[in-house]
């Protein structure tokens, strides 16, 4: 069945897409970097198709734990980055309340576990970052070849549910 994206570490994507959206952002470094390449195909009117027969042995988090300051970090930065880099509009300002919402969830449920300055210092280098990430925007934004509703339909349903992975 066809889901929004896949996690890189066991995709399979065909060259000639890859490099048309343009490969793995290298500003990401590592966390998000595969949701904002699919997030680009999606855009440039490609799929992802899930294979239910495939096997795929990835431990998420098995190197650095669930929480780690790295993980959490990068992952927190790059959710920021992927959500303005790549959200057209209207949709960025339909979703708009629900990122907030997420985000301030995030620092208060970092907070509370302990990591409290690097969830706030994710966030505050996501900001810095912002100005880079709105001119590679507008460079994804005039390539869309899709409406806003056959980007939606493969989008989650619900407030909490923003993106089906």
């Amino acid at each position: 069945g066809e889901i929004f994206a896949p996690c890189a570490a066991a995709a399979l994507y065909r060259r000639d897409i890859f490099l048309e959206a343009g490969g793995f952002d290298e500003s990401y470094f590592c966390y998000f970097e595969d949701v904002d390449l699919a997030f680009r195909l999606r855009l440039l009117g490609h799929r992802c198709l899930y294979v239910p027969d495939a096997m795929v042995a990835h431990i998420g988090s098995a190197s650095l734990g669930k929480h780690s300051a790295f993980s959490t970090y990068h992952g927190h930065r790059n959710l920021v980055w992927a959500y303005f880099k790549n959200m057209p509009w209207p949709m960025v300002l339909f979703y708009l309340p629900q990122h907030l919402l997420f985000n301030i969830a995030a620092l208060i449920w970092f907070s509370l576990i302990g990591q409290p300055k690097i969830i706030f210092r994710a966030k505050w280098d996501a900001l810095k970052g912002l100005p880079k990430v709105l001119k590679q925007r507008g460079e994804v934004q005039k390539k869309i070849k899709i409406r806003p509703s056959a980007l939606l339909r493969v989008m989650a349903k619900g407030w909490l549910r923003p993106l089906k992975k």
